[in-house]
């Protein structure tokens, strides 16, 4: 049995770093969706860690009754992966809408394991035959979402032009995205049920808590919060540095003359090393130039400007009235026409048929 006083230490360490996390993170950003799905993440870790307070193989020193809202905290629990899945989603999938299929995924899954857990109250504890398949299908869900959520936290790492940025995706996976997962699939999977048998594996997953949230609480300090939210959410402040003596001259103008007039914006699937080539030049003086001087913090987002510029223009000359949208979208890069769709949408505030319906009638 693990130390019954060292046990309790590692639950507050854990509650207090996840909470001071969540108020940093608001406190910074407030108004940010990823703040607040994020805060609410924390609340629901934070009754994840008091149920485990619960059962009776804790000491009876540390032992709390939450059985009144055993069924509130058991709905929360039971959310903390679909809500994670969104926050990765909001921070790294920006101009782009969360899929209907995942929501709807997300909805019944959480639906269903609540109906689970008044099952499990009115039986007695123990849930058998296909309620138990049930339940093993929604745990399965659940690490489906985390995987979700690292795959979006990963997609696009090499377009992400913000040194802190491309950091703070290693730092999501490797602790948030890899605790949540771990601990879904030993809860779900390992811990047949909440017998003594049990309590060392619970503690090891509370001691693994109580370090790795303790480590992003450092990690965001070593950030800053407020700067760490600037990270995520927005364009960072444009700063001129010196160039290396003998650097070739490369500025806005220059660019502009390649990259625009020279319409690169238009190969489809450009990647930002590509690019670096074309214009003979360093990748990572490219990522820079991007960045501080153009005020991207991502080499897709500043595509889609200069795509959905060409094709705005396109759809609003009366010369392509009866061209359709698809052969724009390709035209100016796209492969598809959804992330035209998303892209437009999210810069110019309507769809392409709407805005060619504006500027032609």
């Amino acid at each position: 049995m693990p130390n019954p006083l060292l046990l309790f230490a590692a639950q507050i360490v854990s509650i207090m770093s996840v909470l001071l996390l969540a108020a940093g993170y608001m406190k910074s950003d407030p108004k940010s969706p990823s703040a607040r799905v994020f805060a609410v993440i924390a609340v629901l870790v934070v009754f994840y860690l008091l149920s485990g307070m619960t059962g009776q193989n804790i000491d009876s020193s540390f032992r709390i009754d939450l059985s009144p809202i055993s069924l509130l905290i058991s709905l929360g629990t039971s959310a903390i992966s679909g809500l994670f899945m969104i926050y990765c989603f909001l921070v790294f999938q920006e101009q782009q809408r969360f899929p209907v299929t995942l929501a709807v995924a997300l909805g019944l899954q959480v639906a269903l394991d609540f109906i689970l857990s008044l099952l499990n109250l009115s039986e007695g504890g123990g849930l058998s035959g296909g309620s138990a398949l049930l339940a093993t299908g929604m745990d399965i869900m659940q690490l489906v979402f985390v995987g979700f959520a690292m795959y979006w936290t990963l997609k696009g790492w090499r377009a992400d032009l913000v040194d802190d940025r491309r950091v703070l995706r290693w730092f999501i996976i490797g602790v948030q995205g890899a605790l949540i997962f771990s601990v879904v699939f030993v809860e779900n999977f390992l811990l047949v049920d909440g017998s003594a048998n049990n309590a060392n594996k619970q503690a090891v997953i509370v001691f693994a808590i109580a370090l790795l949230t303790l480590a992003m609480l450092l990690v965001a300090m070593r950030f800053d919060l407020v700067s760490l939210s600037y990270v995520i959410r927005k364009v960072a402040e444009l700063t001129e540095e010196p160039e290396p003596e003998g650097s070739p001259t490369f500025d806005i103008e220059s660019f502009n003359q390649a990259f625009r007039e020279g319409q690169l914006y238009r190969e489809a699937g450009l990647t930002i090393s590509q690019l670096a080539k074309k214009l003979s030049i360093p990748e990572y003086r490219l990522r820079s130039f991007i960045h501080k001087q153009l005020g991207f913090r991502n080499f897709n987002a500043m595509l889609h400007e200069y795509r959905v510029e060409d094709a705005s223009q396109a759809l609003s000359n009366k010369d392509n009235h009866s061209l359709p949208v698809l052969t724009i979208a390709l035209s100016v890069g796209y492969q598809s026409i959804t992330p035209f769709n998303n892209a437009f949408r999210q810069i110019k505030g309507v769809t392409p048929s709407e805005y060619r319906k504006q500027h032609l009638d």
